[in-house]
């Protein structure tokens, strides 16, 4: 699955509380949600797997949004330290404030917001569904953390689907605990064959399908 957008990308200014977060826009015509992706630990908007699900999200008829959660002056401290990526509750506030954002936006505003979240991303997207139960209507975790996200699992009332590849033991724990823990509607999935980063064929486009599928489900008025 390649990376090249369907429809076209424009880059944003997110603003989320007191900082400038930098994002790439996508609106396809007749849209029917919008889908915030929080990235994992070292990663950014850039991510070539995120691309790839994004890409078949606007096939799909979806709005994608994705954001860089950290600026360039803390991307280039983490790289030292590796504290601010495992920060969940600060990732999961500039989220909020992306939600925020798009519900202020005249394309966007109108629709329900769709999380899609991977690695440590995935509990960044889970306490952020938990703080906009309003407006967020579905969450997709890929390889992701939803087990850092703590006692905001509990909240959660967005419909939500865990994606673990199926050699990805000790994250498939993770997810079970997780599971177990949310009390809205949701599903966890292994994907055949797939290690943490879903780099086997075949497996990011099962990602990408499974997802789209759970948002057009789960988001459509």
């Amino acid at each position: 699955m390649g990376a090249t957008p369907v429809v076209p990308e424009r880059t944003v200014q997110v603003q989320a509380g007191p900082v400038t977060l930098e994002g790439t826009l996508a609106v396809p015509p007749n849209a029917g949600g919008v889908v915030l992706f929080a990235h994992g630990s070292g990663s950014s908007r850039h991510s070539p797997r995120n691309r790839s699900v994004a890409g078949a999200l606007q096939s799909a008829g979806l709005v994608t949004l994705l954001i860089d959660l950290l600026t360039r002056e803390e991307e280039t401290l983490d790289l030292r330290t590796r504290h601010l990526r495992f920060d969940i509750q600060m990732l999961a506030d500039r989220l909020v404030g992306a939600i925020d954002w798009l519900a202020g936006q005249a394309e966007t505003g109108s629709l329900r917001v769709g999380m899609f979240g991977a690695s440590t991303g995935g509990g960044a997207a889970l306490v952020a569904a938990a703080e906009r139960p309003d407006t967020v209507g579905a969450v997709v975790s890929r390889g992701g953390r939803p087990d850092l996200a703590g006692p905001a699992l509990a909240r959660v009332a967005a419909p939500t689907l865990l994606l673990v590849g199926s050699h990805d033991y000790p994250v498939i724990e993770l997810n079970q605990q997780a599971l177990a823990q949310l009390h809205c509607p949701k599903e966890m999935v292994l994907v055949p064959g797939a290690t943490h980063l879903f780099e086997e064929p075949g497996a990011l486009e099962e990602v990408a399908r499974l997802a789209a599928d759970w948002f057009r489900r789960h988001l459509a008025r």
